[in-house]
């Protein structure tokens, strides 16, 4: 009677479980931490891809003007809509895997879903519909990377809050650590296909370049002190580290250090790439592939396996791309040659979409001939990357 009892109870604690995320079902792979490196899980990792402007939306100055470029509608909350995105459905992913994308990033930002100091409280509904989101994708046997994204921004007067650590640290550190701790609880008991990630291309510009340094270091070993402690799978999961800027040369430094662990082999670098930047970001370049630019993306990419991938240290590109505006071909054969040099290093690259390129309404690529680009670049055939007309 006792063991009968006992399996009720157990069977209605997971049926709550599972209910934490309306209209997902239990990841399959939930629970399920393996004996394996940081080294050797990136080697599963293929395509990846960036589920951007969404879960990472807040009321930002995101132009520098001094104002909110868009704000909810009166008595609502700050949702995944607001920067012009649908709502992110489990289909989504579902095709996106067919299209050979097996790691996903969903970039969060919390800084419009915290309650009041000390606790900073997440709101419950933000935190249930990021489980949701990271669900869909781990029920599609996904990689997925979560963080603080622009809560690290640079419009403080408007709730980014990171950078404030250069100049009061010591409420920093509250807010960081009761937000890391929420976080790591609430998915201290999914498989290592879950990895978090410190921050989200943060620096201090306002500080001497050695005295920003220590202190990137210093947080990102405190974010990995946080999880350790958390306990659960938490004490073994894989953790993507920030880089300075997540700039590949600022994070290719002697002074950027990565954190001590008590977990053997389980950190991650995390850097971006968009150079040039007038090319990946700002269109005023519309063109790319001359000798000159290709040399120099070949020597980035070996600058970061010189560095850290041939001295044993994975590296993940958490955003790449380019603006949507300028020649097909150019970020045709850019995002092809990225994709493939930085397969051929051992680093897993992720592109970063804001809903430009990946029609999520129709379901299908905006560019015609990119996704076949980025799958033949992964393949593991050797062949030499040639720029289309």
């Amino acid at each position: 009677m006792n063991k009968l009892l006992s399996a009720v109870i157990s069977a209605v604690l997971l049926i709550a479980c599972v209910g934490c995320a309306e209209n997902s079902e239990a990841p399959e792979s939930s629970g399920e931490m393996r004996e394996i490196t940081s080294s050797e899980l990136v080697s599963e990792m293929k395509l990846g891809w960036n589920l951007g402007d969404t879960l990472d939306v807040c009321a930002a100055d995101r132009d520098g003007d001094g104002r909110v470029n868009e704000t909810p509608a009166e008595g609502e909350k700050v949702d995944e809509t607001l920067w012009g995105n649908v709502k992110t459905t489990p289909e989504l992913f579902a095709e996106l895997k067919q299209d050979g994308i097996n790691a996903v990033r969903i970039p969060v930002t919390w800084r419009d879903h915290l309650g009041e100091a000390p606790e900073y409280k997440i709101d419950e509904d933000w935190l249930k519909r990021v489980h949701e989101v990271v669900d869909y994708a781990i029920n599609e046997d996904m990689y997925v990377i979560i963080n603080v994204h622009h809560d690290g921004g640079g419009d403080p007067e408007f709730g980014a809050w990171i950078r404030n650590a250069s100049s009061d640290y010591e409420e920093f550190e509250v807010k960081y650590t009761a937000l890391w701790k929420q976080i790591a609880e609430s998915f201290r008991d999914y498989s290592d296909k879950l990895i978090f990630e410190s921050m989200n291309e943060v620096g201090f510009d306002d500080l001497r370049r050695r005295e920003g340094y220590e202190l990137l270091n210093k947080i990102n070993q405190l974010f990995v002190d946080i999880i350790r402690e958390s306990g659960g799978n938490n004490a073994q999961r894989h953790l993507l580290i920030a880089g300075y800027w997540t700039d590949t040369e600022m994070t290719c430094n002697q002074m950027y250090k990565l954190p001590e662990d008590m977990a053997a082999d389980k950190l991650m670098v995390s850097v971006h790439y968009y150079t040039p930047w007038e090319f990946c970001t700002t269109n005023i370049q519309q063109s790319w592939g001359s000798s000159g630019e290709v040399s120099r993306m070949k020597s980035d990419i070996n600058k970061l396996r010189n560095t850290f991938t041939d001295n044993g240290v994975p590296v993940i590109i958490g955003e790449y791309g380019t603006g949507t505006g300028n020649d097909a071909s150019s970020r045709i054969y850019f995002a092809e040659l990225f994709t493939k040099l930085c397969t051929d290093a051992g680093i897993p690259c992720f592109y970063w979409d804001n809903g430009g390129e990946f029609d999520r309404v129709n379901m299908e690529w905006r560019t015609e001939g990119l996704n076949e680009a980025m799958q033949r670049a992964v393949s593991g055939e050797e062949y030499e990357v040639v720029k289309g007309s």
